[in-house]
């Protein structure tokens, strides 16, 4: 039951950073349980994916958003609009940044990235947190003048040292959040942890897992699309997705010797959507060639990003 809004407070805070900072990561940790897909393959975030936090009276909806980045093809694009889009109607921003990496490496592509981050927020006149994320894996007489050299910028105005995936440090973002968020009623069920439909999110499952499998033999040329999610009389479901590759030698690959690989991958999926949806599901996975996947505008469509047109 929604409380009344004089006594809650609900927005939005927009999670930004380099492709591969740890953005999933500190989301899925905030909330409490997994709402956004993770992997070693950087730019694995496609759409910004809304996870929702309780702390006191607030209602914190974190938007995980596509890493921001110099983009190249069309799907770039739209990745990189989409974060600056969730940026822009934010309560509160975070800039993550993979310490460890930037500690060592300044002129790196991830410190790239971050520059090209604080720009865009200098010309937008926003400011953010400052978010150093591994800090397990620096030493401190790096992680200091690196904190020192990031506030410079004048865009921050809190700096938070974390660990995303031991939890260090989350409470005092939980704290910082929690006072930005305006005064309002809760936009969700206290007990709903997304706000991302289901068969988006079970596609997004599959291509985590994608992903995981075949990390170094297929680059960024497949996607998972559900095609259907029907619901069976005895509470189950049947979900039928297609994984799309570019070539036919991408497919053999997704295919794997004698069925192998998508058979794990099928099965590691529908272990993971079980236990999210709470129900048995069953998973038919489908493998098609389609040259320039990334410029159909359907694909677009079911990923809730706007086309981008030639430039």
């Amino acid at each position: 039951m929604e409380r009344m809004s004089a006594t809650t407070h609900c927005g939005f805070v927009a999670v930004l950073g380099a492709p591969n900072a740890g953005k999933s990561t500190l989301v899925n940790a905030l909330v409490g349980q997994k709402v956004s897909i993770v992997s070693q393959k950087v730019q694995t975030t496609r759409i910004p994916v809304r996870g929702i936090a309780m702390h006191g009276n607030a209602q914190i909806v974190f938007v995980d958003t596509p890493g921001i980045f110099a983009p190249k093809r069309r799907l770039d694009r739209a990745m990189v609009k989409a974060a600056w889009g969730g940026a822009a109607d934010a309560d509160a921003i975070l800039v993550m940044v993979d310490a460890p990496e930037l500690s060592a490496h300044a002129s790196c592509l991830a410190g790239v990235d971050t520059d090209r981050i604080v720009d865009g927020l200098k010309q937008a006149g926003k400011k953010a947190a400052l978010v150093l994320n591994k800090i397990d894996s620096v030493k401190r007489d790096q992680l200091l003048p690196l904190a020192e050299r990031l506030n410079q910028t004048g865009v921050f105005d809190e700096t938070f040292m974390i660990s995303a995936t031991k939890g260090d440090g989350l409470e005092a973002l939980l704290k910082y959040a929690e006072k930005r968020m305006p005064l309002g009623p809760f936009l969700y069920p206290e007990d709903q942890a997304a706000d991302i439909p289901s068969r988006l999110l079970a596609a997004e499952i599959t291509r985590e897992k994608l992903y995981l499998r075949l990390h170094d033999e297929l680059p960024y040329a497949s996607t998972v699309l559900t095609d259907s999610w029907k619901e069976l009389k005895d509470g189950s479901v049947r979900i039928d997705q297609t994984i799309f590759v570019e070539r036919e030698g991408q497919k053999a690959i997704v295919i794997g010797k004698g069925g192998s690989a998508i058979k794990w991958i099928g099965e590691a999926s529908r272990r993971e959507m079980e236990d999210l949806f709470g129900r048995r599901v069953h998973l038919f996975l489908h493998t098609k060639v389609l040259a320039g996947w990334g410029d159909k505008i359907a694909h677009y469509r079911e990923w809730g990003l706007e086309f981008p047109r030639d430039q």
